[in-house]
């Protein structure tokens, strides 16, 4: 037993001198995998249940800037590649993931299965208020997880820009209200309101029944709904709202509204908002959305933001 101890005292004191810990590990930097999804390469990784895609900047920038880019209701993060090489492109390492319930966290049904984009969005709006409230609120939580995993690990910038389609937009905005981290956001064919007053049915056109809140749905509602929590924004937070002229499901009235009640308590920061109308078109982004990314990612002038036409 003596003589044990003694080779065991014997091998940790060379290792004090060699300068060898013996419990010491090599920190592990970020695991990712590369995916070629619609001809274009992207790096896939998780952060902790959250499966995330990104998209590094085209050369070596002196900054690395963070841009989150999320879906609408039943999409998924492989419906925005598409966005990520035009991120890149203009410095930014892009980012989209799955929101809450969505893609791959998708909640799995009787057969083990999981739901699909239909299914998703059939539940969310036979109680919107219910079913739609929480992924709302859960992805804005996210949002926050996932700018710290890309500051820890990436070491990008503090200042991050966001945009997002219908839902997604929605979810830009609700998270700048909580994560001063977003500086900048860019939101599609959204709502600031969550209560969707005047909301439509995308497929018959007729006025929906919104449902109603369980308290754990209500705890969303009171605590990232944008409309009644104002006083987040007064910091001004610049928005560029693109909306649909003729949209019905997510009518422009709720963020013209939204931009008047701020401009009540604090009328500079209602000053950064913009709201442009497509013209002639219902709930779907533009044609071109090529001047909304530089407007996010350069701080381009928006060319001729179209008012609402007077009725």
């Amino acid at each position: 037993m003596k003589k044990l101890l003694a080779v065991v005292l014997a091998l940790m004191s060379l290792c004090l001198m060699l300068g060898i810990g013996l419990a010491e590990e090599t920190p592990a930097g970020p695991v990712s995998e590369e995916l070629v999804i619609d001809e274009i390469t992207v790096q896939k990784l998780w952060v902790d249940d959250i499966p995330v895609l990104y998209q590094l900047p085209e050369g070596n920038p002196d900054e690395l800037k963070l841009c989150i880019f999320l879906s609408g209701l039943g999409g998924t993060k492989e419906s925005l590649v598409q966005y990520l090489p035009y991120i890149s492109s203009r410095g930014y390492l892009g980012v989209v993931f799955d929101n809450y319930t969505h893609g791959e966290r998708a909640p799995l049904k009787a057969d083990g299965t999981q739901m699909v984009r239909s299914e998703i969005s059939g539940r969310a709006f036979s109680n919107m208020y219910r079913y739609g409230w929480p992924i709302l609120g859960q992805t804005v939580l996210d949002v926050s997880k996932v700018i710290d995993y890309f500051i820890d690990n990436f070491g990008v910038s503090p200042e991050v820009v966001m945009g997002g389609r219908s839902m997604g937009g929605d979810i830009s905005i609700s998270a700048a209200g909580i994560d001063t981290r977003i500086v900048r956001i860019a939101p599609f064919i959204t709502t600031p309101d969550w209560l969707r007053p005047g909301m439509h049915d995308l497929g018959t056109g007729e006025i929906m029944d919104p449902g109603m809140p369980d308290s754990y749905a209500q705890f969303f509602y009171d605590n990232f709904n944008p409309i009644v929590n104002l006083s987040r924004y007064k910091r001004g937070i610049p928005m560029l709202m693109v909306l649909g002229e003729l949209d019905k499901h997510i009518p422009p009235e709720n963020a013209e509204r939204f931009k008047e009640n701020l401009a009540r308590i604090a009328p500079d920061a209602a000053a950064k908002i913009q709201i442009s109308y497509t013209l002639g078109k219902a709930h779907a982004i533009p044609d071109d959305v090529n001047f909304v990314f530089d407007w996010l990612l350069l701080g381009t002038p928006v060319p001729d933001p179209q008012p609402v036409p007077q009725q």
